[in-house]
């Protein structure tokens, strides 16, 4: 049985298929994390959502309870006999599934912030993503988030922009911006990919990328067969999703013999193939993928691209998956400093910057929205006490996030990306 095809029972949720997914999903790694942790509470001040609601069941540790509970009363060492002599966890029940649903979806971006903090290294995040298969296959999860991943699977993209949608807009904005993006040439050094979020909400976006690559003199293209960066099978728990949206993109990139796998302004998008995709394909990617950051970060270091300075003051919002749990934290800064004249970093920063709040799927799930406002108030917090006119980061989702939340708490900073800017700062624009 797929992903997709998991339900809920006429009783409700289907418990017996999220015991048997978190029991397969369980391996030696994961059941190191479940035995390790301590229960000491330091993930509580590294998360976002207890700090502004300082609501004890949003401590990070918490979200490990139902994965847990399963390994324990059937996998951890002993556990048949713990079962037979009354000392293992309850069976899972409808009740905790139900429960832990807002606090597995709602209430966690997998930011990996808590496990910054965490003096045994859990990784939460990765663990909170499995989980997630679990409710899959107990029919739950936020129908908005299932939608976006089923969007994907049949539509070629979570927002719906099919293959020709793609070359419609392409050809628009070519035109409309007199540059060059090419569309499916036959051979290419470099695959760009991109985000049906800029494409749909920020098309600047899509534009700045282009000039950048034709600035560089790389043999690039897109390609109509593999193009949404973005991976909602990932974001949803639904795993055969998350590989058929891996499958695309190598796939294309296989059949243009590409070098480089250029990910665009999307966080998630960089960890799911930069990261993951050679482990959910069983196979080693036979190519390179990097974050457009850390292309443009090359390009610069290496003199091919020359950039005009700015004299507004800046500070630079870090995605989360691209720095913290990316590595690639330095190259923003290699290209801010190149135009930024008056770049001035928020407090925290870095691999420990906040989390926007919309991260992990939160941002599509209207369930969220209420908490997610909330949360970004940290992020408004952090900007102010720079005095920076702008605030910029390099991930679509981040900004879509921090625009919404920005109507909502009538904040009034601007939001730029950072691919855009340096498009605009090229010397010959």
């Amino acid at each position: 049985m797929t992903d997709s095809a998991s339900a809920k029972t006429s009783d409700g949720p289907n418990v017996q298929a999220a015991i048997d997914k978190f029991i397969a999903v369980t391996g030696s790694q994961v059941a190191a994390y479940l035995d390790a942790c301590i229960h000491c509470g330091q993930c509580a001040q590294a998360c976002h959502f207890h700090e502004v609601t300082h609501d004890p069941k949003y401590v990070p540790a918490n979200k490990l309870v139902p994965i847990t509970k399963v390994y324990k009363r059937h996998k951890a060492p002993f556990a048949a006999l713990k079962r037979a002599i009354g000392l293992a966890p309850a069976e899972l029940t409808a009740d905790d599934l139900t429960e832990w649903q807002e606090l597995l979806y709602d209430s966690c971006t997998m930011c990996g912030r808590c496990t910054v903090v965490c003096p045994m290294g859990i990784d939460i995040a990765s663990i909170v993503g499995l989980s997630r298969q679990a409710m899959v296959a107990a029919g739950l999860g936020p129908a908005d988030l299932m939608e976006a991943a089923e969007n994907a699977r049949t539509k070629g993209s979570p927002l719906g922009m099919t293959a020709q949608v793609l070359s419609d807009r392409i050809e628009w904005l070519a035109d409309d911006f007199e540059v060059e993006i090419p569309l499916d040439k036959k051979k290419a050094d470099v695959l760009v990919t991109l985000s049906s979020i800029e494409m749909m909400k920020y098309p600047d976006s899509v534009v700045a990328m282009a000039r950048l690559m034709n600035a560089s003199g790389v043999d690039w293209t897109f390609s109509s067969h593999g193009y949404e960066a973005t991976n909602f099978g990932i974001l949803s728990g639904k795993s055969d999703v998350a590989k058929i949206m891996i499958e695309r993109l190598t796939g294309a990139a296989e059949e243009l013999g590409a070098k480089t796998v250029i990910i665009p302004e999307c966080g998630h998008a960089y960890g799911a193939m930069r990261w993951s995709a050679a482990g959910i394909l069983g196979r080693p990617l036979p190519f390179e993928v990097l974050h457009i950051t850390e292309f443009v970060a090359q390009q610069i270091k290496a003199g091919k691209l020359k950039l005009k300075k700015m004299g507004d003051a800046i500070t630079y919002h870090d995605p989360c998956q691209v720095s913290r749990r990316g590595g690639a934290a330095e190259d923003a800064r290699t290209i801010l400093n190149a135009f930024a004249s008056d770049f001035r970093e928020m407090e925290p920063t870095g691999n420990n910057n906040w989390c926007c709040g919309g991260g992990g799927g939160v941002q599509a799930m209207a369930s969220a929205s209420d908490l997610r406002h909330k949360v970004f108030r940290i992020k408004t917090e952090q900007v102010d006490k720079t005095g920076a006119q702008s605030l910029v980061s390099a991930c679509a989702n981040c900004r879509l996030t921090m625009d919404e939340s920005k109507v909502a708490l009538d904040w009034h900073t601007d939001i730029k990306s950072l691919v855009e800017l340096v498009a605009d700062q090229l010397e010959d624009a």
